[in-house]
């Protein structure tokens, strides 16, 4: 039986607000996985994600983001689920110093995982149900 995973809520970016047609327009979802060989080292990296979803807001290109966790104590996983307004956005945040540093403080401390595709348009409910089934296992993660 899969592991319950909490998801916070949807926190929008200025990639939805500048371009109303966000939800019927092309975006790209980026679904990243992180898996701590150690409990306590969960907990600095969700800190450390709530610190950048802080500043969604001012991504250029972000149309949002949902961050998620999963509920098993022997197994700590973490990441987000993020919409972006294109790959080039994507790579923007991928290379901004304050994400950086995290992915470079804690890359010895588990595995990543991570995958993006694009749509053609923006529909949160089946956006969600697809990282889902990659996160509980129902669903391959693509070879990278």
């Amino acid at each position: 039986m899969p592991t319950p995973i909490w998801f916070a809520p949807w926190k929008p970016g200025p990639g939805g607000r500048q371009r109303p047609d966000a939800e019927t327009g092309p975006i790209v979802v980026s679904v990243t996985e992180f898996t701590a060989r150690r409990p306590w080292t969960a907990v600095g990296v969700a800190s450390a994600g709530m610190t950048l979803r802080r500043s969604w807001g001012e991504l250029d290109g972000a149309v949002g983001v949902w961050l998620w966790a999963s509920s098993d104590l022997r197994r700590p996983r973490s990441g987000a689920v993020s919409v972006w307004r294109d790959m080039d956005a994507l790579h923007g945040f991928v290379a901004r110093p304050d994400h950086l540093k995290i992915v470079r403080a804690y890359r010895n401390r588990g595995t990543l995982r991570s995958t993006a595709w694009e749509a053609e348009r923006f529909d949160r409910r089946a956006t969600l149900t697809t990282a889902q089934a990659l996160l509980v296992g129902e669903s391959a993660w693509p070879e990278q």
